[in-house]
C-alpha cells in the first residue's frame, strides 16, 4: 500500500513563487509507485489541496487532513518545500511536532535558529577551520546604527534582512553615502538587519543530506555572477550566474569543506538536505560562512539537483531517501 504523502509549497513571503516552482519538480520526480502525493498549497488564512477538476479542498487544521470525495485523507508525513515563512522557519515543523506527523526537513528549533542568520553564525563559529566575517546585527532602523557600523566594520559591507531568504532585500555597500539605503530597504523586508564585512573570495554552495542515518556531502557548486553578488536576480535569472559543480577546489580543499560541512550539519541538529553556502577566501584559502538554508530549493536547475545529479544518484532516488528518512 502507498504512503500518503502531503507535499507542502506556498507560503507567507516572496519566496512562494520559487518553492511553487520547486513543488513542481518533486512532483514530477517522485517515486508515484510508492507514494501517493496529495500538493498542499498555503498561504495566508488558506490552506488546501488542489484535486484533479480544479477545486479548492480545505484542509483540517485540527489533524492536518482533507476530504477528497467523502472520504477522509490522512498523511504518513510530508514532504515539505515551503521556502521561507512558515515553512523554514520552524512554525510549520512545531505544528507538525504537536500533531504528531513526520516531515523531511530541520525541526521547529533548528529552523527557526537557522533562519536568523545572526544567531546561526554564533552557534557554528567556534568549528574548527570555519570563520564568520565580523558583523553587527541590528533590532531597530535608527540614526546610532549609522554610526556604530562606520566605527566596528570595515567598508564594503553586506546588508541583509537577517531572517530573510533568496537575497531579497540584501545589498552590497562600498562607501558611507550608500549605507543607509541598503538599511532601509533591509528593513523593508524583516525588523532585524544584518552588517557583515565583505570577504574577498570565491563563493561556494554545498550540499548535504541524511539517509538511513548517515550524513552525505555533495560536490560543491561554485556561483560565478556577472553581476556583484548573488542577489535575487543572479539567483534566478537565466545567464546572469555561472553555477560549476562540482566547483573548482582542489583535493585538500574539497576534504576540508565536506569536514567542515557535516560539523555545521551536526552542530545544527539538521535534518533532511540542508545547502551552506561559503566563501573561500581569496589571500588565505580560509572558508567564511555565509548561511545555511534548511529548505533548499528543488527546481531541476536549482544547486540540490545539480550536486545530485553529480554524483550520479538520479533525482528520484534522492526524494525516496529523503522520505524515508522522516520514518
Amino acid at each position: 500500500m502507498r504512503r500518503k504523502i502531503a507535499l507542502v509549497t506556498g507560503g507567507f513571503t516572496g519566496e512562494s513563487v520559487v518553492s511553487l516552482k520547486s513543488a513542481a519538480v518533486v512532483e514530477k520526480f517522485i517515486d508515484q509507485s510508492r507514494y501517493e502525493l496529495f500538493k498542499v498549497i498555503i498561504s495566508k488564512g488558506n490552506w488546501h489541496h488542489i484535486n484533479g477538476k480544479g477545486d479548492q479542498i480545505p484542509v483540517d487544521l485540527n489533524d492536518f487532513s482533507i476530504l477528497v470525495d467523502g472520504q477522509k485523507i490522512s498523511f504518513d508525513g510530508v514532504f515539505n518545500i515551503l521556502h521561507g515563512s512558515p515553512g523554514e522557519d520552524g512554525k510549520l515543523a512545531g505544528y507538525f511536532d504537536m500533531i504528531g506527523l513526520p516531515y523531511t526537513t530541520c525541526d521547529a528549533l533548528t529552523s527557526a535558529i537557522t533562519m536568523n542568520k545572526g544567531y546561526t553564525k554564533a552557534i557554528v563559529q567556534e568549528i574548527p577551520e570555519l570563520h564568520v566575517a565580523k558583523s553587527l546585527q541590528l533590532f531597530a532602523n535608527t540614526p546610532a546604527n549609522h554610526q556604530e557600523i562606520l566605527e566596528k566594520l570595515r567598508l564594503p559591507y553586506f546588508v541583509k534582512p537577517n531572517n530573510g531568504g533568496s537575497s531579497i532585500g540584501m545589498s552590497k555597500v562600498k562607501s558611507e553615502q550608500d549605507l543607509q539605503d541598503a538599511l532601509d530597504q533591509a528593513f523593508r523586508e524583516d525588523n532585524q538587519v544584518l552588517v557583515e564585512e565583505f570577504v574577498s573570495g570565491r563563493e561556494f554552495s554545498i550540499g548535504v543530506f541524511k539517509s538511513k542515518g548517515k550524513i552525505t556531502v555533495l560536490p560543491a557548486t561554485e556561483i560565478v555572477s556577472s553581476k556583484e553578488f548573488f542577489d535575487f536576480e543572479a539567483k534566478y535569472t537565466p545567464g546572469v550566474t555561472e553555477e560549476i559543480t562540482p566547483g573548482r577546489m582542489d583535493e585538500r580543499e574539497v576534504n576540508r569543506v565536506s569536514k567542515i560541512a557535516k560539523s555545521v550539519y551536526e552542530k545544527l541538529n539538521c535534518k533532511g538536505a540542508v545547502r551552506m553556502d561559503y566563501f573561500l577566501e581569496k589571500d588565505t584559502g580560509n572558508f567564511y560562512f555565509i548561511e545555511i538554508n534548511t529548505v533548499p530549493g528543488q527546481t531541476e536547475t536549482s544547486l540540490i539537483s545539480q550536486q545530485v545529479k553529480a554524483i550520479g544518484k538520479p533525482i528520484q532516488e534522492f526524494y525516496t531517501e529523503l522520505i524515508e528518512e522522516m520514518f
